[in-house]
């Protein structure tokens, strides 16, 4: 460890660069993380924060925007009531609706219709709970849209007013949406496209998009019993997330860009500690006929990699967090998670190691000769 560092600050100059290097990585790595967050809480926040363990959809419907294409029935959702490990099953309604303000604001809603009282009603961190058929809880976040307690919001083409009663405790969006609850009885009469007051078909109170299956003691109970009574195709709460419109793209691309990033890393350290090796050809011969052990200069050769990855990604990923957390709370959807941070952090230092183990294995091929000029 001596000699490492002590090369270290001899060639420090070339060592800062490559630190910045890395530094510069572990900086775009922490803003991917908070984009992938984000991109998480902004399109399925809402579903996240449902107390249940899993959604049984229409079968044989597709994975994208499942929610928009399933249709079950009181039926379906009795079935799952009557499951041994089911505490208790719901209709639920999801649908995504433009809407404006009483003022003329234009804005766009997801509507989640539940069961007033249920346990699908979200906790109401300012205002009431359902009680009417035109009330509506609405996310924390749709206060930025300049509504408040007692406004109306207006449903474009039907016309139907729905009064905000409440707010939620936290953000609740769905699909980059923000998320109203609203009556499931109101949903479905919104669904078949009916105004408030007017009787849809007889068959649109019965049913909904999904059913919301909570289990006993918050266990995801037997889905393939269920799914054969109730005629379903059911998913854990984790799996819908995908059925979530663009989820599974967004991820797939943010998942994409990072591991070319982590590749990327381990490719410039190990091409900067392969170069460097190669430049210090000659000391390291004379290290040999000195006597040093192979696995010495092995160690010598991590010792210096170790150095350089955990102070680069260390003031690289502080660096970031500081960047970040003046994204957050802006427009676009960005969110500062630390496993995220800690989980990308220890990737780029196990791969940069990586990387730079395989350029220091040349070390073995030192010809202690060299030392002594066999090439003169």
């Amino acid at each position: 460890m001596f000699l490492a560092l002590r090369e270290l600050w001899f060639a420090r100059n070339r060592f800062l660069l490559m630190g910045a290097v890395v530094a510069l990585i572990s900086i775009l790595m922490v803003i991917l993380s908070g984009l992938s967050s984000g991109l998480v809480n902004d399109g399925v926040s809402a579903l996240q924060r449902t107390p249940i363990q899993s959604f049984a959809f229409a079968p044989d419907t597709k994975a994208d925007s499942a929610f928009s294409r399933s249709v079950v029935t009181e039926e379906q959702a009795q079935a799952w009531r009557m499951q041994p490990d089911v505490q208790d099953a719901e209709l639920f309604g999801n649908m995504i609706v433009n809407a404006k303000t009483r003022s003329g604001t234009p804005v766009d809603l997801t509507l989640f219709g539940i069961e007033p009282g249920s346990f699908l009603e979200p906790v109401t961190a300012d205002g009431r709970g359902l009680q009417a058929d035109t009330d509506i809880i609405v996310s924390s976040t749709f206060r930025d849209d300049g509504v408040a307690i007692g406004d109306t919001v207006i449903l474009d083409r039907l016309g139907t007013e729905l009064t905000v009663v409440g707010f939620t405790e936290d953000k609740r969006t769905f699909g980059h949406v923000d998320v109203a609850y609203l009556p499931l009885r109101t949903w479905q009469e919104v669904h078949a496209g009916a105004k408030i007051g007017e009787t849809a078909n007889a068959s649109a109170y019965s049913e909904a998009s999904v059913v919301a299956i909570r289990g006993l003691d918050d266990v995801v109970p037997d889905l393939v019993s269920g799914d054969a009574a109730a005629g379903t195709s059911a998913k854990t709460l984790e799996e819908s997330f995908d059925s979530s419109p663009g989820f599974s793209a967004e991820m797939m691309t943010m998942s994409m860009i990072k591991a070319f990033l982590y590749a990327i890393s381990a490719l410039v350290v190990g091409a900067f500690f392969s170069i460097w090796t190669v430049q210090r050809g000659r000391e390291l011969a004379v290290l040999r006929a000195m006597g040093a052990s192979t696995g010495f200069l092995l160690r010598d050769g991590m010792a210096q990699a170790l150095v350089v990855l955990l102070g680069s990604i260390g003031i690289g990923v502080l660096l970031g967090l500081g960047l970040g957390s003046g994204l957050e709370g802006g427009g676009m959807p960005f969110a500062l998670e630390s496993g995220p941070v800690v989980n990308g952090a220890v990737l780029l230092a196990v791969l940069g190691l990586i990387g730079a183990a395989v350029s220091i294995v040349r070390v073995t091929r030192v010809n202690p000769l060299t030392a002594l000029g066999e090439n003169r």
